[in-house]
C-alpha cells in the first residue's frame, strides 16, 4: 500500500529502560532519528543523563528506579515497542556488589515483563526486546558460543558467576512470557561492546585502556593477557535492535549479538597503542590483586552469529581501530573545559 502523505503513520511510541547507560543512549539517538517518541526510565545508577539530548520534543525523561515508574505509569499509557537495557553493569559492580546485580538483574525483569503484557495500543503484549550477555554462557563448553549450547556456571560460593545466572533466569522469564502469555520477546546476548560515550568505571577494558594510552600511563592487562574477546561497536550493535524486534519471524528467539573476531587482551592493548600513537607501556595485572582471590574469568569468548545472519542479514561494520580512534575523541571531548578547544 502507498502511504498517504495527507494521513502519516503516528509516530512509534517506545519505552527504553536504562536508556541513560551506555548502550541505551545509542539505541535512543538511533530511534529519535527513525522518528520515534520514546520514554526513558533510568535511576541513573551507573548512566549519565547527559547521555541523552537535553531537550527533545519526542523524548521524555524519567528519573526513576524501574519499578516505581512502572506503577506510575498510567493505564493509558501504551508502547509499541519496549527495550529492556536496565542492568547491573560490569565485572567490577557485580564482584563488589553481587546483591545488587542479581537484585536488579532479575526484579527488574520481573516488573517489566509483566508491564509489557497489557501495554500495546490494543491492550495485548508490547514487542519487547531484552537484552541480555554472553556472561549466560559461563565457563562455555564450545567455542564458538551457540544460542542452543549448554552453560556450565562457577560454584556458588563464587560471585562472579552470579552475573552469568541473573541473566539466564532474565530469558528464562521472557521465554515463558512467550510461551504462555504470547509476549512478542526477542532476547540479544551482547558480546563485548564498546564504543564513543563508554566510561572504565566498572572495568571496561577499551575506555579503561584508551585513556591510559591518552595519558601516557602503562596500560595494565589483567592476568596473562592471553584471554581472547571479541569487540563490536555500540553503534553496529543498536541498528540490529529495531529490526530484530520488529520482525514477527525473531519473536520467542534468542540471538548472539557482537562481532565473532577475536583477539586477545593483550593484542587490544598493543593495538590501542599503536592506533594512538602513544608511548604507553603494557603491563599485567594478576587477578588477585585486580579483583579478589579466587577471581574465575573465561579464556575465551566469541560469537556464532549465524542465527542472526539468516535472520536479518546483520553484520558488524565498523573496525576495532576506527572504533579506537572515537573513543579516544570522545575522551578528549569530556576533558575539553567547557569554554572550548581541547585540553591540552
Amino acid at each position: 500500500m502507498t502511504p498517504d502523505p495527507a494521513n502519516p503513520a503516528p509516530p512509534r511510541r517506545v519505552l527504553v529502560t536504562g536508556g541513560t547507560g551506555f548502550i541505551g543512549a545509542h539505541l535512543v539517538r538511533l530511534l529519535l532519528a527513525r522518528g520515534d517518541e520514546i520514554t526513558v526510565v533510568d535511576n541513573l545508577s551507573t548512566g549519565r543523563r547527559r547521555n541523552l539530548p537535553e531537550r527533545h520534543d519526542r523524548l521524555r525523561f524519567i528519573e526513576a528506579d524501574l519499578s516505581d515508574a512502572l506503577a506510575a505509569l498510567g493505564r493509558g499509557e501504551y508502547f509499541d515497542e519496549i527495550y529492556h537495557l536496565a542492568a547491573a553493569v560490569g565485572v567490577k559492580l557485580v564482584v563488589d556488589d553481587p546483591i545488587l546485580a542479581i537484585e536488579t538483574n532479575i526484579g527488574r525483569t520481573i516488573d517489566l515483563l509483566r508491564f509489557a503484557l497489557t501495554r500495546s495500543a490494543e491492550g495485548g503484549p508490547t514487542r519487547t526486546l531484552v537484552v541480555s550477555s554472553s556472561e549466560v554462557y559461563g565457563k562455555g563448553v564450545r567455542n564458538p558460543f551457540s544460542e542452543d549450547d549448554d552453560v556450565v556456571y562457577g560454584p556458588t560460593t563464587v560471585a562472579r558467576w552470579c552475573y552469568g545466572c541473573s541473566k539466564a533466569v532474565d530469558e528464562y522469564l521472557a521465554m515463558a512470557h512467550a510461551r504462555k502469555h504470547a509476549l512478542p520477546a526477542v532476547i540479544v546476548r551482547l558480546f563485548n561492546t564498546v564504543g564513543p560515550g563508554q566510561v572504565g568505571e566498572y572495568g571496561m577494558v577499551v575506555p579503561r585502556f584508551v585513556r591510559a594510552a591518552l595519558e601516557g600511563r602503562p596500560i595494565e592487562v589483567y592476568g596473562d593477557g592471553g584471554q581472547t574477546r571479541c569487540f563490536c561497536d555500540v553503534r553496529d550493535i543498536v541498528s540490529a535492535m529495531p529490526r530484530l524486534v520488529g520482525d514477527p519471524a525473531c519473536h520467542g528467539r534468542v540471538f548472539n549479538l557482537g562481532s565473532d573476531r577475536s583477539l586477545s587482551i593483550l593484542e587490544l592493548a598493543q593495538t590501542i597503542v599503536r592506533t594512538l600513537g602513544s608511548t604507553s607501556s603494557v603491563r599485567t595485572v594478576p587477578y588477585s590483586e585486580a579483583y579478589a582471590p579466587g577471581f574465575e574469568d573465561l579464556r575465551d569468548r566469541r560469537p556464532n552469529l549465524a542465527r542472526i545472519r539468516a535472520a536479518i542479514g546483520w553484520e558488524p561494520r565498523r573496525t576495532l581501530e576506527e572504533t579506537i580512534r572515537d573513543v579516544a575523541a570522545s575522551i578528549r571531548e569530556e576533558k575539553a573545559p567547557a569554554g572550548g578547544g581541547p585540553s591540552r
